[in-house]
């Protein structure tokens, strides 16, 4: 049976033109020398069937940055499938937040591994904002397909 996880790609259009997308990195020691590939849409975990998705996009936004997701009509960007096998859906939003602001929840963690010692470490460590191109070289390789619907969806005069 696959996991689930919805989450909110914000995205903002600088004054210099163009797009920006708002990443997050992972927090603990695990992730804190990646870098490429390590990046993401803030997301979670849901129940399929039970949880409403968007409202979980909604709502993971605000536990992992600190700031509730904008109103605003939601674009849905559809559905990847993590090398985990995790099924992801999420949602791009227009936006701002200034990262130097945002906080995520925090969770245990037992470090090092099975050696009884428990450590509290955030979910996100940091978000930033990110180029298209830059953000594909960041983001984890099976969530690219957001950002690249999310340019295609913002490229139709029906939907951008």
């Amino acid at each position: 049976m696959p996991r689930f996880s919805a989450g909110i790609l914000l995205f903002r259009r600088p004054a210099s033109g163009g797009v920006e997308v708002l990443l997050a990195h992972p927090g603990g020691p695990i992730w804190a020398s990646r870098d490429a590939g390590a990046w993401g849409v803030p997301k979670g975990e849901f129940d399929a069937g039970e949880d409403d998705p968007l409202a979980v996009a909604r709502r993971e936004f605000e536990e992992e940055t600190g700031h509730p997701a904008p109103v605003g009509e939601p674009l849905g960007l559809g559905e990847i499938r993590q090398k985990g096998g995790k099924v992801v859906a999420a949602w791009a939003l227009e936006g701002d937040l200034d990262p130097a602001t945002a906080r995520s929840n925090t969770f245990p963690l037992q470090w090092p591994p099975r050696s009884g010692q428990w450590i509290t470490i955030p979910e996100i460590d940091r978000v930033e904002w990110f180029s298209p191109a830059e953000a594909r070289l960041r983001i984890k390789d099976s969530q690219t397909p957001f950002v690249d619907r999310l340019l295609a969806a913002l490229a139709d005069p029906h939907t951008g």
